[in-house]
């Protein structure tokens, strides 16, 4: 599955039982009030031991929390299954900026360039303290952790430019540490590829 669906049939999915769920309860519990008013019912109904509604209110939950598990978990196979052709690009962080290192050695800081209907991996570490790599477009987000890599992948299926941001503070101008990904035709990445970096 590609993982920005899959990311965002989960968010839908649980919103939309969400919200289901705030209108049901919200009905029913204005029926209730209504129905069961005490000038209407002055003497209180008493429903313990009812097996079918301790089935009911038991059951439905269980299903629910099931199928948002359900959801969940495939979304979360789209994120870690890449494919094996995949163009794997080194990321680190350092205070307070992202450097990445293409195959050919090549080197930038602060832009991301990949072409245009690959699947990218990228290797992320980080050089100093914890960082958290995100790509808010491409639901992407991975903490970047001193000593240790972690991979996240995507399709770049869009051309144009998007936000990088680091999400986990990592000192006084954590908020400075941004960068931009480019996703460009193929042509003109091979051509930018060779290109000095700067």
């Amino acid at each position: 599955m590609d993982p920005v669906r899959g990311v965002d049939l989960a968010f839908w999915y649980i919103i939309g039982v969400s919200f289901l769920f705030l209108v049901g309860i919200g009905v029913v519990m204005v029926y209730f009030v209504i129905k069961y008013r005490r000038s209407k019912n002055p003497i209180p109904t008493d429903i313990r031991d009812n097996l079918n509604l301790e089935v009911v209110w038991t059951a439905i939950p269980t299903v629910i929390a099931l199928t948002m598990f359900w959801v969940g978990w495939e979304a979360y196979l789209g994120l870690r299954a890449l494919p094996e052709d995949a163009l794997e690009i080194e990321v680190g962080g350092q205070q307070y900026s992202w450097i990445f290192l293409y195959p050919n050695d090549k080197e930038t800081e602060g832009e991301l360039v990949v072409p245009y209907g690959s699947a990218v991996k990228l290797n992320i570490t980080s050089w100093d303290v914890l960082h958290s790599f995100y790509i808010p477009s491409y639901r992407i987000k991975v903490d970047s952790v001193p000593g240790m890599t972690t991979y996240a992948w995507f399709n770049a299926d869009r051309l144009g430019e998007f936000d990088i941001l680091c999400t986990e503070y990592c000192g006084i101008d954590h908020a400075y540490m941004l960068a931009k990904l480019k996703i460009v035709p193929e042509e003109e990445y091979l051509a930018w590829l060779e290109e000095d970096s700067y």
